[in-house]
């Protein structure tokens, strides 16, 4: 059963940091490229952080760059991201993404975890 669970969420003031991870399990890790995306209340679902499968390669949002770090640990199935310098327009429900390199289409996600900006 594929599983993808979400954790570190929470309430943070401004110019704060949170650590979220994302625990993998029921497929094979470290062939999927890992994604966090964030959707806020009204607005769509955004890529925030893109890592490859070996993690060579990231890519980020814009509005993340300099301030959040993708990373993962195959060894343990794991899949990071570090937040730091928190503005109040990061508030969103944080989601993991799983993206298969070899089944075109084939993308598995968590149940997400909530982040709050705020003073």
């Amino acid at each position: 059963q594929v599983q993808l669970v979400e954790s570190g969420g929470g309430l943070v003031q401004p110019g704060g940091s949170l650590r979220l991870s994302c625990a993998a399990s029921g497929f094979t890790f470290s062939v999927y490229a890992m994604s966090w995306y964030r959707q806020a209340p009204g607005k769509e679902r955004e890529l925030v952080a893109r890592m490859s499968s070996a993690g060579g390669s990231t890519n980020y949002a814009d509005s993340v760059k300099g301030r959040f770090t993708i990373s993962r640990d195959n060894a343990k199935n794991t899949v990071y991201l570090q937040m730091n310098s928190l503005k109040p327009e990061d508030t969103a429900v944080y989601f993991c993404n799983a993206a298969s390199l070899f089944v075109a289409g084939r993308h598995y996600w968590g149940q997400g975890t909530q982040v709050t900006v705020s003073s």
